[in-house]
């Protein structure tokens, strides 16, 4: 069948300039910089770019050409997206293309001047589940085994405890609670004034956590109509850093996903929009699903440049001023963050101390689930610096977890390094785990999505992430 593009709504010049930004890697200072510099005309600020992004003004046929080569894209794109936007002139155009359905969202939040009220795009995050995005996810179908559906318990108390859980259980075992807790709460506004933002603060928290639930138990539709209400409630509360590490989360299940360019475009908006307000430890997080997304795509200088940015981040993190929802966020954590971005960069013998340590028998520090996924990046580091044997023995307790701990993750963690370890059957100790590797295959978790076994096609192994 033959794509036809006219079918596709051409992408207004606010949003096409914010994703070709973001691509590269660009602030709007930088690209205000470039555009002078190219032009040898220096009257470009990062102010005029930002009015160009949120289409408070449309870029003039001069500054189009050079937009044009500092971005490196034909002009022809450029001109019908300026086209586009005159001929429906809004601040946030209707439908446009995207492949997880939170873009559009993101380039409206960051977009939006802090201290403003949100867009219409970013209002109503309490209705019903986003019908747009398909049927209701299929951990709807599980029981509301939810107390916050079933009796009146003090929310910030609840959310504790299912962030509490979510350290202890993967998401197969929690999605439907959690799903519960948001659908109840997104349709039980509160009738007090007084009461709404503090609803809305619930509502962003709620949409975080079901989103990255939602994500481990594979249901992609279920995380991302989960993401845009949690980042809906954000930005009418103005809650940037919260809004910040929605599309943090986001971006980590995007790399899960297997798709590592909408990961980077959703951490990189996260961390510009966020970065003003967030904790050093907030910013030290958006660095690293940064660095993460970046090494995935090749980006190497790009992801070595965040990860040295996220290690002095790290450096002036003070847990008391972080907020309640970083409360995971600790020494151990970020240094296996760092050994896990070194592995993808190529660079296993950095990579190995960090994630050893999380494999450690006293790791009380690191949830179970965490812990499972670090040691699959350990199994790569070990294969990358020919180690089988010490490959084999990480790899054989991960199998154990995955078969445990109810994640989709973790079951994906162990069907790529399966297809790894099966090229060095000769050696004994690889052998030995196939043999274990296949008499677990029928009690490794099922996707929620899909009810088939969590796993990923062999050509797309490489690419699941922690």
């Amino acid at each position: 069948m033959n794509h036809d593009p006219s079918s596709v709504p051409p992408e207004p010049i606010g949003a096409l300039l914010c994703r070709l930004r973001l691509a590269r890697g660009y602030t709007q200072l930088r690209l205000a910089e470039l555009l002078c510099a190219a032009s040898g005309v220096p009257t470009v600020s990062r102010h005029e770019v930002s009015r160009w992004e949120r289409e408070e003004r449309v870029p003039g046929s001069f500054w189009l050409g050079w937009l044009a080569a500092v971005l490196d894209v034909p002009l022809d794109e450029l001109e019908i997206a300026v086209a586009a936007t005159a001929r429906e002139w809004a601040p946030v155009p209707a439908k446009r293309p995207s492949g997880s359905g939170l873009l559009p969202l993101a380039h409206a939040w960051l977009v939006q001047p802090p201290g403003t009220r949100p867009p219409a795009t970013l209002t109503n995050p309490g209705r019903a589940w986003d019908r747009r995005l398909g049927p209701r996810p299929p951990t709807a179908r599980r029981p509301a085994t939810s107390a916050y559906a079933t009796r009146p318990v003090d929310p910030v108390t609840f959310l504790a405890d299912l962030r509490r859980t979510d350290d202890r259980v993967g998401g197969l075992d929690l999605a439907g609670s959690v799903e519960a807790a948001l659908r109840t709460a997104a349709a039980s506004p509160p009738t007090r004034p007084s009461a709404h933002r503090r609803w809305l603060a619930l509502l962003g928290e709620l949409g975080q956590l079901a989103g990255w639930v939602a994500a481990d138990a594979g249901d992609p539709a279920g995380a991302t109509a989960a993401y845009r209400i949690g980042l809906r409630a954000a930005a009418a509360i103005g809650d940037r850093p919260l809004a910040g590490h929605i599309l943090g989360c986001a971006s980590h299940a995007a790399l899960f996903a297997g798709d590592p360019q909408e990961a980077l475009l959703l951490a990189r908006t996260g961390f510009e929009g966020a970065r003003r307000s967030a904790s050093a430890g907030g910013r030290a997080l958006l660095l690293h699903r940064i660095a993460l997304a970046a090494a995935r795509c090749g980006e190497r200088r790009a992801a070595s440049t965040a990860l040295s940015a996220a290690d002095r981040a790290a450096e002036r993190r003070e847990p008391a001023r972080e907020p309640a929802w970083l409360y995971w966020l600790d020494d151990a954590q970020l240094a296996a963050m760092t050994g896990r971005c070194l592995v993808a960069l190529g660079r296993p013998a950095r990579g190995v101390p960090p994630l050893a340590a999380t494999a450690h028998p006293d790791r009380s520090a690191i949830a179970p689930r965490d812990a499972a996924l670090y040691a699959g990046w350990l199994v790569r580091a070990y294969l990358d610096l020919g180690e089988i044997e010490q490959a084999c023995a990480v790899a054989e307790g991960l199998l154990l977890d995955a078969v445990r701990l109810g994640s989709a993750r973790v079951a994906a963690q162990v069907t790529a390094l399966r297809h790894r370890l099966a090229g060095h059957r000769d050696v004994p100790a690889a052998a030995r785990y196939a043999r274990l590797a296949a008499e677990a295959a029928p009690y490794l978790p099922r996707s929620a999505a899909s009810g088939r076994p969590a796993r990923r096609a062999p050509a797309r192994a490489a690419s699941v992430g922690a």
